[in-house]
């Protein structure tokens, strides 16, 4: 990382706080990529710059913060300050830093997800659940990969995207979190948290789930002891649902695609994003496979 990539994004942190009436002297870059985060010392204050095109989202996870908070869900809190703001055409958000964190257990996501799909549906404007967001960019990106695997993966994409229209009834739509995994819902010494809530939409529960269910039955990442508790503490075993296939499917197509795009920048990866190819065709044996990587 080098602190050039953040001069851009340096102008629009500026103008942002300026404009919320907050002081950037001293701000520190957490992260510079293509959302950009910086803490402002002194503040408690983490900004959030999203790339351009993201006002919708960012307006949508001010929503969904502000309805977690009057529902006394334990999340992430918006500072406060009117937002979100945007300057150049990308939209900024303010949120309360947290204290050191590690990400939460299975049981601990099971809890948050419980009580988040306890909850009626909000009176606030979420959209639905896309399962398959960005699988064709991160295929499209996909540089590194062999033609007769991208060919296969956008013929599985398709056919999963057929099968979601017509999935089975299960339990009734929710506001969900999108992207349930253990780096989403972390342990700090006040409790546990739900952070990340950019996925956040409306669509069945048993695609929160899922995303333990395949961490159990296709990477091997959570034993099945956990998973036995994650069941009982939610009071729900996604794996005996008969769409549970179909929601896995789509999962590890997310999860290979992200390897896959990751490859084309990163040639550590490489490797990784072939395995997991491998493992979706069927070249390397049964599951649960071994993957690594984020997951």
């Amino acid at each position: 990382m080098t602190f050039s990539a953040a001069a851009p994004a340096r102008h629009v942190l500026e103008q942002a706080c300026s404009a919320v009436g907050l002081d950037f002297v001293g701000a520190e870059p957490l992260r510079l990529a293509e959302n950009q985060i910086w803490r402002l010392p002194g503040r408690q204050v983490i900004v959030r710059i999203s790339r351009a095109g993201q006002s919708d989202a960012a307006a949508r996870e001010v929503r969904v913060a502000r309805w977690l908070a009057q529902e006394h869900v334990a999340a992430v809190r918006l500072a406060d300050v009117e937002q979100p703001v945007e300057i150049d055409g990308r939209p900024v958000t303010f949120w309360v830093e947290l204290p050191p964190q590690q990400h939460g257990s299975v049981e601990d996501v099971a809890q948050l997800l419980a009580r988040l799909h306890s909850l009626p549906l909000p009176d606030i404007e979420l959209g639905h659940l896309d399962p398959f967001v960005r699988v064709g960019e991160r295929l499209q990106a996909a540089k590194t990969i062999r033609d007769d695997d991208r060919e296969w993966l956008h013929g599985l994409h398709r056919d999963l995207a057929a099968a979601w229209a017509e999935r089975p009834a299960g339990l009734p739509d929710r506001a969900v979190h999108g992207d349930a995994w253990p780096g989403n819902f972390v342990r700090t010494a006040d409790g546990v948290l739900m952070m990340d809530l950019e996925r956040f939409s409306v669509g069945p529960p048993e695609w929160d789930l899922v995303s333990t269910a395949v961490r159990a039955k296709t990477t091997g990442a959570v034993t099945m002891r956990e998973y036995d508790q994650f069941c009982a503490t939610y009071g729900h075993d996604v794996t005996a649902w008969e769409g549970y296939p179909i929601l896995a499917r789509a999962r590890e197509l997310r999860m290979t695609t992200y390897a896959a795009q990751h490859a084309a920048a990163n040639k550590e990866w490489i490797s990784q994003a072939q395995y997991r190819i491998d493992c979706l065709r069927g070249r390397s044996g049964p599951r649960p496979w071994t993957w690594t990587g984020i997951l």
